[in-house]
């Protein structure tokens, strides 16, 4: 990680999405999905995207296990994308999954959909 990211997940840790995304202006988070999902899906789905991530206990819901064909692979592309954008809610599922759409750009959150689906191999 070079020290743009770094700074990036500092601001990231002390500030929620509406002071982040207008401190960013529009520019990309990381320099790869790679990086995005680390910075904001690991606390919820884990290092490895199994769905135990340090958050994971006290959620009501279980995070999705984004290693499993079986479960990613009944999603469509439309789906996560749709969820990751305007949060869990907006497609049937946990309110506590939040919307990243003005943190993220579009290309961002596809980008994440293609890196979903090589952690699910689906």
């Amino acid at each position: 990680m070079n020290a743009t990211t770094i700074r990036r997940i500092i601001l990231a840790s002390m500030l929620t999405a509406a002071p982040m995304a207008a401190l960013m202006g529009g520019k990309a988070w990381a320099e790869s999905p790679v990086d995005n999902y680390g910075l904001f899906c690991v606390q919820c789905h884990g290092t490895k995207g199994v769905g135990r991530g340090i958050n994971a206990p006290s959620l009501a819901v279980q995070p999705r296990n984004h290693t499993s064909a079986k479960d990613m692979g009944a999603l469509s592309d439309d789906n996560i994308f749709k969820a990751i954008k305007e949060g869990g809610v907006s497609v049937g599922k946990s309110t506590q999954m939040p919307p990243f759409g003005g943190v993220l750009t579009d290309q961002e959150i596809k980008d994440l959909v293609k890196y979903l689906r090589v952690m699910c191999k689906c």
